[in-house]
């Protein structure tokens, strides 16, 4: 099958891959676009993930400020280089995630980051709720894990819903810049602030 140039620069203007890797992506996909830019996105995670070993010793901090002065954020992005850290994609993912950390207020950038006291204190919660339910005590394990689980993705940044996109996480957008840029990038640390908290 003949692919066009004129798919192969629309896959390259949706997706951010180069020349070689949208032709092969559509061929592969037969021609079809969609197709093609999920065997991308596929690909770039793969990516990411060989590139997840690699120091991240550049990067930029950002900040956002809500709600006429009410709430502000400093989120600090890491990354390889800093011909990367000048990119414009790098540096609307640093205020995409600046604004999501307002908006969302999350606890931890992962929940292997969560602070163990909390964890149990949460668990324990959990725990006094299945005792007022009444449910059967051999099933209250599993449902407390369940409901942990519910915690960590609403309230760890790489695994809330991004504000701005709910289709995708935090995690899955870093990624996505990370397969476009071709390097590493992490969410190094991030503050909150709200007034009269």
């Amino acid at each position: 099958m003949e692919i066009s140039a004129k798919d192969v620069k629309e896959l390259r203007d949706r997706t951010g891959a180069g020349m070689m890797e949208c032709k092969n992506a559509l061929t592969e996909a037969k021609g079809d676009l969609e197709a093609a830019i999920d065997i991308l996105r596929a690909r770039g995670a793969a990516k990411a993930a060989k590139r997840a070993e690699r120091e991240a010793k550049e990067g930029a901090v950002g900040s956002y400020i809500h709600m006429g002065g009410k709430i502000g954020v400093l989120v600090e992005v890491g990354c390889e280089t800093d011909f990367v850290a000048r990119n414009d994609a790098f540096q609307q993912l640093v205020r995409d995630i600046a604004m999501h950390v307002a908006a969302a207020s999350p606890v931890a950038i992962r929940r292997e980051d969560f602070p163990a006291d909390l964890v149990e204190r949460e668990r324990g919660v959990y725990r006094e709720q299945m005792r007022e339910s009444g449910k059967p005590e051999n099933i209250w394990d599993k449902i407390v894990e369940g409901k942990l689980e519910k915690f960590f993705a609403e309230q760890a940044l790489l695994e809330q819903p991004f504000v701005k996109n709910p289709d995708i996480t935090v995690g899955q957008l870093v990624t996505e810049v990370s397969s476009k840029t071709g390097e590493k990038i992490e969410v190094r640390r991030f503050t909150r602030y709200a007034l009269g908290e």
